[in-house]
């Protein structure tokens, strides 16, 4: 009896380096509920689809918007910014004021390196933007001020 233990071991250690990958397959094979997939964003055990990698909907919309927050504040942060500096310009524009000192739009809080695009003239003027309203340098630290009545034609 003793004897064909041995001989059976002697046979499963060569069987073993010749297929090493058998016992393996066989194991998971056999016990496909051992590899548990879990979900990304919330830990569950996930059941269906074999490539399936959230348990819901609301956990996809959730991993996906902590993965994409960061660059969703920097956006936000900047349109903010445009948003204010225009209507910064809009509410003077609109009030009539054409000339206006720099620190004036500087205590409206307007942020000067936040601007939709330059515009440089046939007289080498460069206005800068933000969406339909502009200013220019003009001297001495005044601006003046410009609507583009065309900047909708430029889309």
């Amino acid at each position: 009896m003793y004897r064909y233990i041995n001989i059976y071991i002697r046979f499963d250690i060569i069987y073993c380096h010749l297929y090493p990958f058998e016992n393996v397959f066989s194991y998971l094979y056999q016990n496909i509920s051992a590899v548990e997939r879990k979900c990304l964003d919330c830990g569950d055990v996930i059941h269906g689809r074999t490539d399936k990698k959230f348990c819901s909907d609301q956990c996809r919309n959730n991993y996906n918007n902590r993965l994409n927050r960061d660059t969703n504040n920097f956006v936000r942060n900047v349109h903010g910014l445009l948003r204010k500096n225009r209507r910064i310009l809009a509410d003077l524009y609109d009030e009539g004021k054409v000339k206006v000192h720099k620190d004036a739009l500087f205590a409206l809080g307007y942020n000067f390196t936040f601007f939709t695009h330059v515009i440089e003239s046939s007289r080498g003027q460069k206005f800068h933007f933000c969406f339909e309203y502009g200013y220019r340098e003009i001297g001495n630290d005044f601006l003046e001020l410009q609507q583009n009545s065309r900047y909708l034609e430029y889309q």
